[in-house]
């Protein structure tokens, strides 16, 4: 049961990246979604927060391109391999999801190489995360 909505939302996911719909991504997090950044030790918890964080990010990044994807054993969570360019720097990456039974976003995780492309978003991130004014 679980593993036809992780597929179901992961499909959603990627028409999402493709289509910059954010109504996907709104409809896809729980309520109670945590992201864990690679440029913050604390996590980001909430949907809001998280909404605001991954559809910034999306903005920043260009050639956003998914290569690989490797579900765990429980097809519960999902690993997605990336790569994607801030202005001149290119990165590497990786996004680390876990869904609930009902297939919505549960845990965000993301890892990033190398230091440069990091830094690079770090910074526009920054800029950004400092405008943000939850409700």
């Amino acid at each position: 049961m679980s593993y036809i909505n992780t597929k179901a939302s992961l499909e959603k996911w990627h028409t999402m990246i493709e289509s910059r719909d954010m109504n996907i991504l709104n409809a896809l997090l729980a309520d109670e979604v945590v992201f864990r950044s690679p440029v913050a030790y604390n996590p980001y918890e909430g949907k809001q927060v998280v909404f605001f964080i991954l559809s910034n990010v999306i903005q920043i990044f260009e050639n956003f391109t998914y290569h690989r994807e490797f579900y765990t054993e429980d097809q519960q969570s999902v690993v997605l391999e990336f790569s994607a360019n801030v202005g001149e720097k290119k990165l590497k990456g990786i996004d680390m999801i876990r869904f609930n039974e009902q297939g919505k976003i549960v845990d965000f995780e993301v890892m990033l190489r190398p230091k440069s492309g990091l830094e690079a978003l770090a910074a526009q991130m920054g800029q950004r995360m400092a405008a943000f004014k939850p409700k």
